[in-house]
């Protein structure tokens, strides 16, 4: 009867014995090879940026700011800041965002902070909305972490 397995796949290969170098290739098991991270287009990054500020502005966001990250950050290539004044305002204009997103294909739009913050945080892949009140953007001051600061300090 064989011992019950040993846990993580490491400790089965070794409880397995060493393979021996005679065996054919086609007895080791391959792995799949991994699926790169599909980038999107500069031209649908454009299509994407577009309709994310289109909405913003639909909602009455203050202040948007659209910056393009490519090559200075590698959590996405875009980001786009705006400020709205009171928390359910925040809270709609991320929701209308969402689903226009969904609507342009971008299947899950995971949304942080959407009950009631200072800051809601919208992950539509390589562009990430930030909607502030006006206090906290002042405070955490974004534009100025990304903005043309860093390319001269670079």
């Amino acid at each position: 009867m064989v011992a019950a397995a040993l846990g993580t796949p490491r400790k089965k290969t070794i409880a397995a014995g060493p393979t021996g170098e005679d065996e054919p290739a086609a007895a080791k098991p391959k792995r799949a090879p991994r699926k790169a991270k599909v980038k999107a287009l500069p031209s649908e990054l454009d299509r994407l940026q577009a309709i994310i500020v289109a909405s913003l502005e639909d909602d009455k966001a203050e202040d948007v700011v659209a910056m393009d990250l490519a090559g200075k950050a590698m959590f996405c290539d875009r980001m786009v800041i705006a400020s709205g004044l009171a928390d359910r305002q925040i809270s709609a204009m991320a929701q209308h965002l969402a689903e226009k997103l969904h609507e342009a294909g971008i299947r899950r739009v995971p949304i942080e902070g959407a009950n009631g913050s200072d800051w809601v945080l919208i992950d539509a892949g390589d562009i990430v909305i930030h909607l502030f009140k006006p206090e906290a953007r002042a405070m955490y001051g974004l534009e100025r972490m990304w903005g043309k600061d860093l390319d001269e300090a670079g």
